[in-house]
């Protein structure tokens, strides 16, 4: 006979409550908000915390379910958050990779930039977070765009060699061939537009902290390790 506890039962019942809401396009962690514009994703990365977590953090429900949001809805969204404490940052990072939908990204935050240089708005660091497969994506150079709207960029390499690259991030097949190359490229474009761009792995991984320095340095960029999440 098989027993099940009661914080077993409650903790199911929780999660079923959590996924009948509605997903939130906009949430706020710590003092910043964050800006849940998709769920695809160029990679499907091994330590990726949608995966463990099944598209919920801190309590929100992040699946969208394919129902994205507009640049409108977004952009409602933050004014309404905004007015029930400080915002440190706007980021555009949720449980998919930002940039699959460039020109609401884009949108989004040239009208925040604006609204902002009118006093509409409290003047806010935008930052992106990306994996940095954008110039790939969509077969040109975006970083121009990118730097016109934003204020910082954090790329997420989580290695200095391709097939390392390729094993941990493991990207969709049609960015295997030139996908490194692709994200290096990117870094290097962007740092020459943008003072504050930063290249990161994630931490536990077995990755060469020293050597991803290197290269980050190298391109240009800035460098942070982050905390795994188990």
């Amino acid at each position: 006979m098989w027993i099940v506890s009661v914080s077993a039962i409650a903790g199911q019942q929780w999660y079923n409550n959590l996924m009948r809401e509605k997903a939130k396009i906009v949430y706020r962690f710590k003092d910043n908000l964050y800006i849940n514009l998709t769920n695809r994703c160029p990679n499907a990365c091994s330590f990726c915390i949608k995966s463990k977590f099944s598209m919920v953090f801190e309590g929100y429900n992040l699946n969208l379910e394919g129902k994205e949001p507009s640049a409108e809805e977004v952009l409602a969204e933050i004014r309404r958050q905004s007015q029930e404490g400080p915002v440190g940052q706007i980021v555009f990072c949720g449980y998919g990779e930002p940039t699959m939908r460039l020109a609401v990204l884009l949108e989004v935050a040239s009208v925040l930039k604006e609204d902002m240089a009118l006093g509409k708005y409290p003047k806010t660091p935008i930052r992106l977070n990306t994996l940095g497969l954008g110039n790939l994506v969509y077969g040109r150079d975006i970083t121009g765009d990118l730097a016109k709207v934003l204020d910082s960029v954090s790329i997420s390499i989580n290695s200095p060699k391709r097939e390392q690259w390729l094993e941990v991030v493991r990207p969709q097949p049609q960015y295997r061939e030139r996908g490194y190359e692709s994200v290096l490229e990117f870094i290097r474009l962007l740092a020459l537009k943008m003072q504050d761009v930063t290249v990161t792995i994630v931490d536990r991984l077995g990755i060469d902290v020293e050597e991803t320095e290197k290269l980050a340095r190298s391109l240009g960029a800035k460098f942070r390790v982050r905390e795994f999440i188990a």
